[in-house]
């Protein structure tokens, strides 16, 4: 047996993510209060919005320094997953909040709420200001990690969704649309869903040990069979352990019973195949005369 291995270091520094905690956990106090206050289910909504970003941001951090944690013979991984897990339940959360805001918002149509529009253009505005500083907090990182990326599109939505409110609340000041607070509530919980459903199906194939998006097996199995000495690669599987690394292990029959310097030579050469499809981390496990299922893929 044999393995590859090639670690890639993405650091990324904490301090954004907890001044981005402290200063949203005080718009989604100033929100609720003000939603409760003025009756304004675009502004709860928008509370509620908050505190998953506070919720988030604290599993990213945590994440984010679980992951700098060495591996150990307890942990041979280290703690990579953590920010995928972290992505996960980021992105779910804010689809079941967008649900919960749908569920509440619909009745509003059919019985519309007068609502006090100057708390609602002045918590919106500090909405924005807030989440916009936020967002700038941890925007170098986002293109590093998929968990700081979840956090700063909550961010991100989060300062879109205070400028609908404010359009909202101008609308109900000067207007009398008191509806428009209803529209936007149900506006705002679509984008959420769009915004995160790609972070949720992203993870989810990452935590379900699934193909990397983009890669065929079939390929790549073509391709390294055509190296000298290899009859047949099969019990192939490929997977991630995060958005980074791509995990690689396959039976190969050799054609002839060769040495064990022989074979390194062999599987160097499956090594360089593999880095065209950005594998880096490969375990082969070389067969002569085993008779076994000689399926690419191994049916149990």
């Amino acid at each position: 047996m044999s393995q590859s291995e090639n670690h890639h270091h993405h650091e990324i520094s904490g301090k954004g993510l907890v001044w981005s905690i402290v200063l949203n956990i005080f718009i989604t106090l100033a929100e609720t209060i003000g939603g409760i206050f003025t009756g304004s289910m675009a502004l709860i909504s928008d509370a509620a919005h908050n505190f998953s970003d506070v919720l988030s941001l604290i599993i990213s951090l945590v994440a984010n320094g679980l992951t700098k944690k060495s591996a150990t013979v307890k942990q041979t991984y280290g703690y990579k997953r953590s920010e995928i897990i972290a992505a996960f339940i980021n992105s779910a959360t804010l689809i079941v909040l967008a649900v919960f805001i749908l569920t509440e918002a619909i009745p509003r149509f059919f019985k519309p709420v007068t609502i006090s529009a100057d708390w609602v253009i002045y918590l919106s505005l500090l909405g924005i200001v807030v989440n916009g500083f936020s967002a700038l907090f941890i925007r170098k990182d986002a293109d590093k990690s998929i968990n700081i990326k979840s956090s700063y599109l909550h961010l991100f939505s989060d300062m879109l969704t205070s400028i609908a409110v404010l359009i909202g609340g101008l609308s109900m000041k000067y207007l009398q649309w008191y509806w428009v607070d209803t529209v936007f509530s149900v506006t705002i919980s679509f984008y959420l869903i769009y915004m995160s459903w790609s972070i949720f199906s992203t993870s989810l194939r990452i935590l379900m040990q699934f193909t990397p998006s983009g890669l065929s097996i079939q390929e790549i199995v073509a391709k390294v069979e055509v190296l000298e000495d290899i009859k047949n690669v099969h019990h192939v599987h490929v997977w991630q352990i995060n958005e980074h690394d791509i995990m690689f292990e396959a039976h190969v029959d050799v054609s002839r019973n060769m040495n064990i310097d022989e074979f390194e030579l062999v599987n160097e050469k499956i090594s360089i195949i593999l880095k065209q499809f950005n594998i880096q981390h490969v375990t082969i496990q070389p067969e002569f005369t085993t008779d076994d299922n000689k399926q690419i893929i191994h049916l149990s």
